[in-house]
């Protein structure tokens, strides 16, 4: 993937798991990098800013591509989950829920494509989910955020490959993160003992590494998925949501 070398990347959620192992990928390959978070994180230029304020998100491609230059890549991957059924979600958990996994990643992708298309193209790789494709029980509000996500994806594929802007999305299933581990201790498991209770599900025999899901996000943004446009591509192991 040596065509990444110099290019530029902005990353929403670079402090979470995925987030992180996505910035190291793609500084490894010679990215320069804006890491967006609530909070500081380790990228070649920090924004530090709220997701579910508009304004910030309107403003975050502009300010990220005056940081490095230019902008070539936007990877939506920051989100939330809300677990449970449907008559226990709070309006809360749904506003907070659409804020960040729909309407954030709808006002990037809205500043991104322009200043994109303004210098020729581009790449912008959502981080969607198997259950936004394959919906799973017992999340609702997780599942139509992230089927959003996925429907985005597919028609910003079709409405900009003229451009040379490519939107793809990375499907995950389970991975070993921060998110799912605080999910289980919220739920009073043993992250541990969850997570190999997970594994055995799984037929290759472990749930993913952030680092699984990293390496897919810069292979979509790469020249060598050079024809792949509004794809949505899961990566789960082999386990099919349950």
């Amino acid at each position: 993937m040596d065509d990444l070398a110099q290019k530029t990347a902005l990353i929403t959620g670079a402090g979470g798991g995925i987030g992180k192992a996505i910035v190291v990928a793609f500084r490894a390959l010679g990215v320069t990098v804006a890491g967006a978070d609530l909070r500081d994180c380790e990228a070649d230029h920090v924004l530090v800013g709220d997701l579910t304020d508009p304004s910030f998100c309107d403003n975050l491609p502009q300010t990220a591509a005056d940081r490095m230059g230019k902008l070539d890549i936007l990877v939506n991957n920051a989100g939330i989950i809300t677990r449970g059924k449907i008559t226990d979600a709070t309006d809360q958990d749904f506003a907070l829920s659409m804020a960040i996994n729909v309407e954030a990643p709808f006002r990037l992708c809205r500043a991104a494509i322009p200043i994109m298309a303004n210098a020729g193209g581009g790449a912008i790789v959502n981080t969607a989910s198997c259950w936004g494709v394959h919906p799973g029980p017992n999340h609702p509000v997780y599942v139509m955020s992230k089927a959003a996500v996925a429907s985005l994806t597919q028609c910003l594929g079709m409405d900009h490959a003229h451009q040379n802007i490519r939107v793809n999305a990375v499907c995950p299933n389970e991975v070993n993160s921060p998110m799912i581990r605080s999910g289980f201790e919220t739920r009073g498991l043993d992250p541990d003992k969850a997570i190999n209770e997970l594994n055995a599900s799984v037929p290759l025999g472990r749930i993913a590494e952030p680092e699984d899901i990293a390496d897919v996000v810069t292979f979509l943004a790469s020249d060598q998925a050079r024809y792949i446009c509004g794809a949505l591509i899961e990566v789960n192991g082999g386990k099919p949501v349950q």
